[in-house]
């Protein structure tokens, strides 16, 4: 006890105050048992029965460790603490006497008034220096930060004005959102002033320049909703890097910040089969080939959250393939994981990794998925990784005996009009082909655009904004489907552990964007206009149309256990078919010309129409 004053003197002032506050407690109980004015005989039991209550307290404050915490953030758990010394002292005070022998007679009624004066004084106290010390008693902290709106009033909206109250930087002045029953009531001290919908009208009232969107429980179109009303009071809007911490109250004011492009087009969270992807990870080897790309490194990460036994990652950029065993050796330090550099394309080096880690479940992410790079002088080179590289590696797969091989395909396989979303649907196929009764299982997942994928629209729109615009938009109306990248990735790996066999799964893109709304938020969400930025329109780009499909003419869908996927049901590939593309893309000799490739193309996949502006 004293080596713990000695290191900390404000628990000795404590522990002083709360021995003083037991023997006022005391002696008020008498006063208050006889109207303030006790008896002789009762005065003199008072004043020698406090010498056995006081020290008592002291030893059972102590041991319930109420002077480890600081007062200052004296919270809900330190009154409960001292409730309990309060109460297990009071129930001790008639046992010590009884014991000690003291010869003394206490009236009932002053061993039930003392821990509630007790009580008062010790927590009150508490209560009162905490206030002073947040400087909350003072009216001047009202006047001081910025004032700002909270838009939300749950539980994450009351823990972020509880920081900001902390701040001098923020002054919030008001909450927005509720029913019409909130309207009025008051959130830790500040009013709930109305609906979302009134943002424009309080931030003209109250001459407010930015709002903080404190809404992890709303859904994503509610969310989207309050970002859109911040833009047309044309307030800036602030929200918190993770909806979880806010859910988790892990809410500090250094991790505000400003509203993305992520906030306007992500959705809401994904609910994943946790149970069922721990058998198809956990403990296994998993292979994850363009391992350094923007979905593989993601896909990298959602992995080694399920603890696989060796992550295997296959990538033909050395540098890329540097970056990802940089940051999985330095946020994931346990995780046991091989870098190995190398091309789809390459029979033997597949075979030697096969052969020596034998993987269990295969993640298939290594393309080239350019459009117009593709389209243009690479077609043949499209042709042979995206089919070949496929082909070697799911082959492989079979081969060695791994349970899943799940295949990264995409949107533009659909009624493709361009060499590389024919090529990806040709990758469709041959897993198809390959797939046998018993053995592994290969499963197709088609999604559309990621936010932020390496070669995506976001990046180039963020470059030409930062160099002043214009921004170049191929069409006015060109629209796209988009989702965040771990959005993404985790639906791939719902699909691979859901996926039976020779199914195309398809991901719930959600509502497609137009092209043109998305450059004009990028804009916006810089802290620019469009008088500052330009737009202009460029023409449609080699082999790319103005809508993408999920779904080919002549394929329909099913419904799956999880929301947010689909199966689609192709037609079959048989063995013959399989043979012959085969001897076309294994022809290590060969190179054709992108006419040449084409029409072989348009043989092979009927649904395959290369559109005008490839010519």
């Amino acid at each position: 006890m004293f080596n713990l004053v000695r290191r900390n003197p404000r628990a000795a002032l404590a522990f002083l105050h709360d021995l003083i506050a037991a023997a006022l407690a005391w002696v008020l109980a008498y006063l208050l048992r006889f109207n303030l004015e006790p008896p002789p005989n009762f005065l003199s039991e008072m004043w020698r029965t406090l010498v056995w209550v006081v020290p008592l307290q002291g030893l059972v404050f102590w041991r319930f460790g109420l002077y480890r915490g600081i007062w200052r953030y004296a919270s809900i758990n330190d009154l409960k603490r001292i409730l309990l010394a309060v109460l297990l002292a009071a129930a001790a005070i008639p046992l010590l006497f009884w014991m000690s022998r003291v010869n003394a007679i206490v009236p009932r009624s002053v061993l039930l008034i003392y821990p509630l004066l007790l009580l008062l004084m010790m927590g009150g106290n508490r209560l009162i220096y905490r206030l002073w010390k947040e400087q909350s008693l003072y009216s001047k902290m009202g006047l001081q930060g910025e004032p700002v709106l909270v838009l939300g009033v749950d539980e994450a909206a009351v823990n972020l004005s509880k920081e900001m109250a902390r701040s001098h930087t923020w002054r919030v002045v008001g909450f927005l959102g509720g029913d019409e029953e909130k309207r009025g009531r008051t959130l830790n001290g500040i009013t709930i002033l109305g609906g979302l919908e009134e943002l424009p009208r309080w931030a003209e009232r109250m001459e407010i320049k930015q709002a903080i969107i404190a809404m992890p429980n709303s859904t994503h179109q509610q969310r989207k909703r309050a970002i859109e009303l911040c833009n047309e009071a044309e307030i800036k809007a602030l929200t918190v890097p993770s909806f979880d911490d806010l859910l988790s109250g892990r809410v500090a004011i250094s991790q505000l910040r400003a509203v993305e492009l992520d906030d306007l087009l992500g959705r809401d969270p994904v609910k994943l089969d946790d149970a069922g992807l721990h058998e198809l990870l956990t403990n296994n080897t998993v292979m994850v080939t363009g391992a350094g790309g923007s979905i593989g490194s993601e896909l990298c990460r959602q992995i080694a959250r399920f603890n696989p036994q060796i992550l295997v990652l296959f990538e033909s950029s050395e540098f890329a393939l540097y970056n990802m065993e940089q940051e999985l050796t330095r946020t994931l330090p346990q995780l046991k994981i091989v870098c190995l550099a190398g091309d789809v394309r390459d029979e033997a080096r597949i075979e030697q990794v096969f052969g020596e880690f034998k993987p269990t479940v295969v993640f298939h992410a290594a393309a080239y998925k350019h459009v117009p790079l593709m389209e243009l002088h690479n077609s043949w080179q499209a042709v042979r990784n995206n089919v070949f590289g496929t082909w070697c590696v799911a082959s492989a797969a079979q081969r060695h005996g791994a349970a899943k091989f799940v295949l990264i395909s995409t949107d533009k396989a659909v009624n493709p009009t361009n060499v590389m979303g024919t090529t990806k649907r040709l990758a469709e196929m041959v897993c198809q082909g390959l797939q046998q009764a018993h053995g592994t299982k290969f499963v197709m997942v088609r999604f559309g655009n990621v936010l932020g994928s390496t070669g995506s629209v976001i990046p180039k729109f963020r470059e030409q904004i930062a160099k002043g615009g214009p921004i170049t938009v191929t069409h006015p109306e060109i629209t796209r489907y988009f989702m965040s990248i771990p959005e993404a990735a985790q639906l791939v790996l719902q699909a691979g552990w859901m996926g039976e066999g020779g199914k195309i799964f398809v991901l719930d893109m959600g509502e497609p964007v137009k092209i043109v709304d998305l450059a004009r938020d990028m804009i916006r969400l810089s802290g620019l206009s469009e008088g500052d930025i330009k737009i202009e329109f460029s023409g449609l780009r080699p082999g790319e149309k103005l809508y993408e499909e999920l779904l080919a003419d002549s394929e329909h869908t099913m419904t799956t256990p999880h929301p947010k996927l689909r199966i689609a049901q192709a037609r079959n590939v048989d063995a013959a078919w399989l043979d012959e593309l085969l001897a076309w893309v294994g022809a290590l000799s060969a190179v054709w010309g992108d006419d040449a490739v084409k029409l072989r193309l348009q043989q092979l996949v009927p649904e395959y129409s290369p559109a005008s502006n490839s010519q």
